[in-house]
Parts: structure tokens; C-alpha cells; sequence
């Protein structure tokens, strides 16, 4: 079950994104569920295998921001430095940084069983 406690235990800082929502933990963890649903994670690998970085730069300043929002801080971190690396059309393998993602991603929805 998703809950603050089980956000917090694996390195999100809630209390921004709480506040954001007016502390309203339903709303919150509403947008929480959004934010890890975003079809930019599919559309930022995809493009990354393609070797797209103009697309990719898009999907990953998208859930930047959304992840920002919501204070999802675990997932956010490694999506900030893929997010700035393809701002400087840095040509290298992202495969580390894409799994990293996943693998913050994963912890979440796992709350969510």
C-alpha cells in the first residue's frame, strides 16, 4: 500500500511535496501514482535506444519536473543527471542512469502493490 512511511523508507522526501497538495495525503498520493505511471519513462528509453537526444532531453525535463512536484527525491536524482547530460548532448552509454531510474521506480510501485 502506498503511504508517506513507505515514500519516506526509501529516500523520497515527502514533506515538499505534501505541502504542495496542502498537506492533503490522498490528493498527494494520488499525483504520486500519476507522477510513476508517466509514459516519459517508456518515451526517454525509447528514444535514448534510438539514439534520439532531442527527444530524450524532452521525456527526461518532463519528469524532472513532475517528479520534482511530487518530491519523489529517489527517482528524481538520477533523472536530474540524465536530464542534464542530454542538455549537453553528451553522446555515452546511459544504460547505468536508465537503470537506476528503473530501479527507483520499481521501489515505488512496489508500494503499490
Amino acid at each position: 500500500m502506498l503511504t508517506i512511511e513507505g515514500l519516506k523508507e526509501i529516500g523520497a522526501d515527502t514533506d515538499p511535496g505534501l505541502g504542495r497538495c496542502l498537506n492533503n495525503e490522498a490528493f498527494y498520493l494520488r499525483l504520486v501514482g500519476m507522477a510513476v505511471s508517466d509514459e516519459n519513462f517508456g518515451k526517454l528509453r525509447e528514444a535514448v535506444e534510438r539514439d534520439d537526444l532531442d527527444a530524450a532531453f524532452e521525456s527526461a525535463h518532463a519528469l524532472k519536473g513532475v517528479l520534482a512536484n511530487v518530491s519523489l527525491t529517489n527517482v528524481l536524482e538520477p533523472v536530474k543527471e540524465i536530464t542534464e547530460d542530454l542538455r549537453a548532448r553528451k553522446e555515452k552509454d546511459y544504460s547505468e542512469v536508465l537503470n537506476k531510474i528503473d530501479e527507483e521506480l520499481a521501489k515505488v510501485k512496489s508500494l503499490m502493490d
